[in-house]
């Protein structure tokens, strides 16, 4: 599974970047987190906000700090 948190490095974005790093860890999936901090590489997922995560290419959140319980949602399947 493949992670990214994408976001310049705001202090949400570091936030976010925290709470998936502890959810992918509490959960024992295999996952790859990656925090993308290139705006024209954020701009590629259509994202116009941030933080934002994306899941296996999927954009899951925008312009919040997800919760651990969301995050877990996400990468168990």
């Amino acid at each position: 599974m493949e992670i990214k948190v994408l976001g310049p490095g705001c202090p949400k974005c570091q936030q976010t970047e925290k709470v998936v790093k502890e959810a992918v860890a509490e959960s024992g999936v295999d996952a790859r987190v990656e925090k993308v901090t290139n705006i024209l590489d954020i701009g590629q997922y259509g994202v116009f906000g941030t933080p934002a995560v994306v899941v296996d290419g999927e954009v899951k959140s925008v312009g919040k700090v997800p919760t651990r319980a969301e995050v877990l949602k996400w990468i168990r399947k």
